[in-house]
């Protein structure tokens, strides 16, 4: 059985250009990585659990701030090039993200220094157009993008540059 995740892509309009709101992972391995290694606010989960209530936990535990109210689509899910297979919801909403505050994560580093150090789950978090984040995303999420842009809701707005 493959593993599983769940997440949110939280969107807004702005003059007429679609912005999602991506998470950059935290931790010494992604610290000098930009293009390509940025995610959705997601996390894994057992079989059976429902997967938009672990996305909106997750949400939660990675941004420190509950997912808005706002129209909630199912973008479905892709297997990720590692086998992880991600179920992802879009969310129409905007949200102040400038006091976002991630859980943490312990791990030894220097890797065989023997000391423990915790590190952010999410480093920063950034509202991108939807073009700039195909960019930023990994390449396994960018399928949810080409989902998003086809929602009914989003009709004549574009991606950006």
């Amino acid at each position: 059985m493959p593993k599983l995740s769940a997440g949110v892509l939280l969107y807004r309009a702005r003059a007429g250009v679609v912005e999602v709101l991506i998470a950059h992972p935290g931790g010494p391995f992604w610290a000098r990585k930009d293009d390509g290694a940025w995610s959705l606010p997601k996390g894994e989960y057992a079989d059976g659990e429902d997967p938009w209530a672990v996305a909106q936990r997750e949400f939660h535990e990675e941004l420190g701030l509950p997912v808005p109210a706002g129209p909630r689509a199912d973008l479905g899910a892709v297997r990720q090039p590692g086998g992880k297979v991600v179920t992802a919801f879009a969310v129409g909403a905007d949200l102040d993200v400038t006091d976002t505050r991630s859980n943490t994560f312990e791990m030894e580093w220097p890797r065989g220094s023997g000391r423990m150090r915790e590190f952010p789950e999410v480093d920063r978090v950034g509202w991108f157009p939807v073009a700039r984040a195909r960019a930023k995303l990994l390449a396994g999420q960018r399928t949810f993008l080409d989902r998003l842009m086809v929602l009914p809701a989003l009709e004549g707005l574009n991606e950006g540059s």
